[in-house]
């Protein structure tokens, strides 16, 4: 990018920069505490997000000075843990951290008439700082950690019948209407008098859960056709959970096995598997059972054939010549698990139509997950963009549940907190493609130097210097810095790396300059940027 074109950006800041140029335009995003929470007066303000505080400034309320000084103030040290966050310095990360939470709790003390509203904004902070603790406060996690699908804990499993059930389920099925046809035996009272008693919490788990995709999927079910009761289905293959896995390796909240998942398009590659990606596999799941309807022209034998295959139930029918599924279950023509997984998906759906009759009418469900989607240009990895839209890692991650190792491979589609789409794409491009596997972000704290911030990341000031083009060696705070982290072996290449191969072990190429990187000085490509 030109020099003038960056001092451009550089000055639609509300705050100078003695930067030679900002690399970064403004990013906004919005934060996980409510607005009513006050911009921190004191602290500079980011010179790249000046423009949209993450915080707006509610208008002043007299009756309320000690409260409001108090939310001021737990927000400035909530600010500054994620300031340490960022600079991967946990235990400053968590004093800060831990002195918000403090300033919030006496924030009550101080003014009981407002108590409701206080803790309310005390829930979402510490909603916010579990999201870091996720981080590892700083430490991006490189494994990706998957769930134990719940359904396996009870599929095998038949559960007594409460005698007092069956006549009260009966009449709540007359009168329940349902695009699913739903059947009351004992297999499906034994489910319901389960999940009503020992199971209610897996229930409740999923419920809660499923606010985050709900809408989504039913979405996509009534785009196939498809009865809106199928939810459950996921419900009970997953409990919502997108990384669940089986001990068969079926994957995701669809639970896909990989060559099941390949024929409706969910690819599998070292650093992604779309059978993560709760959109992608719910689209997948609904063209998968809107086959096996118009294969089997009956629901209970299209929900037995998503468990145990349409060979199976094909097979099951020819042997015995019923094509009912209680039939061929009461002759033990299915699987254990397959005569357990119909019942499990109608009691379900009898229990949620039915919430009041067992106390599910309240239950709180998470909020719908909203996100803007980019298309990588490189690969580039999570802590990169999480850095870039002042969010947390693990925000990242929960967003982008199909990314395996913190890395989006180039051309990927990840998503990104809701309103920084644009901004993100635009500072991304700002950074060389093929560091973005590797170099990180950097703001800088109170009291830093480039000095100091060279020693705490192994690199040296002239490096600073040069990635950054700094026209003083100095380092202002508020401002952020690129690290030009030495690159990951295992990191996926872009397409002109993979093209360059051969010449650059022929030796004949010469130091790439970097973007951003003034004319006059040398910042040579890979690991030697970081020595």
């Amino acid at each position: 990018m030109p020099l003038a074109a960056l001092s451009a950006v550089s000055c639609a800041s509300n705050v100078p920069s003695r930067f030679a140029t900002s690399f970064l335009p403004p990013m906004p995003h919005s934060s996980p505490l409510t607005p009513e929470l006050a911009s921190p007066p004191v602290l500079t303000p980011n010179v790249y997000l000046a423009d949209v505080p993450l915080l707006a400034t509610a208008p002043a309320i007299p009756q309320k000075p000690r409260f409001e000084a108090f939310m001021q103030q737990a927000e400035r040290a909530f600010q500054r843990g994620k300031r340490y966050y960022q600079a991967n310095d946990p235990s400053a990360a968590r004093r800060q951290f831990d002195r918000a939470v403090d300033l919030m709790l006496e924030a009550s003390d101080q003014d009981p008439a407002f108590r409701p509203e206080y803790e309310k904004k005390l829930d979402e902070m510490i909603d916010s700082i579990h999201l870091f603790d996720l981080g590892g406060l700083g430490a991006s996690a490189q494994a990706t950690e998957f769930q134990k699908a719940p359904l396996e804990d009870f599929l095998q499993s038949t559960f007594p019948v409460d005698p007092k059930l069956k006549d009260k389920v009966r009449e709540q099925v007359a009168a329940t209407a349902s695009d699913l046809p739903l059947m009351v035996t004992d297999s499906v009272l034994g489910y319901i008098h389960f999940f009503d008693t020992r199971g209610r919490k897996t229930l409740l788990a999923g419920m809660e859960r499923s606010g985050r995709y709900r809408s989504m999927i039913l979405r996509i079910l009534d785009a196939e056709g498809l009865p809106p009761e199928l939810i459950h289905l996921a419900q009970a293959e997953s409990g919502f959970m997108p990384r669940a896995v089986s001990y068969k390796a079926a994957g995701g909240m669809w639970q896909f096995l990989t060559w099941r998942g390949q024929q409706y398009g969910l690819m599998q590659t070292k650093y992604t598997d779309d059978r993560m990606d709760p959109e992608r596999a719910t689209r997948a799941a609904a063209r998968h059972l809107h086959d096996l309807y118009n294969e089997f022209g009956d629901w209970y034998l299209a929900l037995a054939a998503y468990n145990c295959g349409p060979g199976v139930v094909e097979k099951a029918v020819e042997r015995t010549g019923y094509a009912d599924f209680w039939e061929l279950r009461n002759r033990g023509a299915l699987p254990v698990e397959t005569t357990n997984y119909v019942p499990i998906i109608l009691a379900m759906t009898i229990m949620e139509k039915n919430a009041a009759e067992y106390g599910l009418q309240d239950v709180p469900r998470d909020q719908p997950i909203q996100y803007d989607t980019i298309e990588t240009t490189a690969p580039t990895s999570l802590a990169l963009i999480a850095d870039l839209s002042d969010a947390p890692v693990a925000e990242l991650e929960d967003l982008n549940p199909a990314i395996l190792k913190g890395i989006a491979p180039e051309g990927y589609p990840v998503h990104v907190p809701k309103g920084t789409g644009d901004q993100l794409m635009a500072s991304l491009e700002m950074i060389p493609a093929d560091h973005r596997t590797t170099w990180r972000l950097h703001q800088v704290l109170p009291g830093e130097t480039l000095a100091s911030i060279g020693k705490r990341y192994g690199l040296s000031v002239s490096t600073l210097i040069a990635t950054n083009r700094l026209e003083k060696p100095e380092a202002v705070e508020g401002d952020r810095l690129l690290i030009p982290v030495s690159a990951r072996s295992d990191a996926p290449r872009t397409s002109s790396q993979h093209r360059g191969t051969v010449r650059r072990a022929a030796n004949i190429t010469k130091p790439r300059r970097a973007s951003n990187v003034p004319s006059g000085s040398t910042l040579v490509a890979g690991t030697a940027a970081a020595q």
